[in-house]
């Protein structure tokens, strides 16, 4: 019998968006809790801006860039996002439903204790993100690159990583349910191989893990 497949989501246009007619233009920075409903923010840069607790619903960010700042306790509900960086920025304990997130750069974001749900990730880069003890539910990471994020303690469950290479990824002491890996173009993983317990592999990364996996078990492989 075939394997069956998930289908691979494709990201939508702006003008796709059932809000799209009705965004606003977001002039000013986001302040602490502040309250964003039907924004676009577009080319904007912010620095060191503080907007710990803030609510995105319904909104747009595009070509903008957080240049550190704190966001600690935002909330993204029903979110696009296209081509935003984020440098050094306090995303941790951030909030994140129904998001889809395309082209994004992120390096040295501290994202710990976030949670996502139903949240897609199109040709992002991830590079030394702190996503410990995060929670990520329905979450598809589509032809991204993850280089040394750290996942340690994490819960995910419903999580796909089509296209996408991982590259010194931690695991250790993650919890994984129902986490297809199968089709992602590498699996670099530093630590925490008894995680994938909880995951799906197909046949050629298993024979790319074996040597992590004996390591792990503390099975010695020796030829005479």
């Amino acid at each position: 019998m075939p394997v069956r497949r998930v289908p691979v989501p494709v990201p939508r246009e702006l003008a796709d968006l059932p809000y799209a007619h009705h965004l606003e233009p977001l002039r000013d920075d986001p302040v602490r809790e502040g309250d964003y409903d039907t924004v676009h923010a577009d080319g904007n840069t912010f620095e060191d801006t503080d907007a710990g607790g803030a609510r995105f619903t319904e909104s747009v960010l595009s070509s903008v860039t957080f240049a550190g700042g704190r966001m600690r306790r935002a909330r993204f509900n029903d979110v696009w996002l296209h081509s935003v960086r984020w440098v050094g920025t306090d995303l941790a304990e951030t909030d994140w439903l129904d998001a889809e997130i395309i082209s994004a750069a992120l390096a040295g974001v501290e994202a710990f204790s976030a949670q996502l749900r139903r949240v897609t990730f199109f040709h992002c880069k991830f590079d030394s993100v702190n996503l410990r003890s995060t929670t990520l539910r329905d979450v598809a990471f589509v032809d991204c690159l993850l280089r040394d994020v750290d996942l340690g303690g994490a819960t995910l469950a419903g999580v796909t990583f089509p296209g996408s290479t991982l590259d010194g990824v931690r695991l250790g002491g993650a919890r994984l349910s129902k986490v297809d890996l199968r089709g992602a173009a590498a699996l670099g993983i530093a630590d925490g191989y008894e995680a994938l317990r909880g995951a799906t592999i197909d046949s050629v990364q298993l024979l790319d893990l074996a040597p992590m996996f004996a390591q792990a078990l503390g099975v010695t492989v020796a030829d005479r």
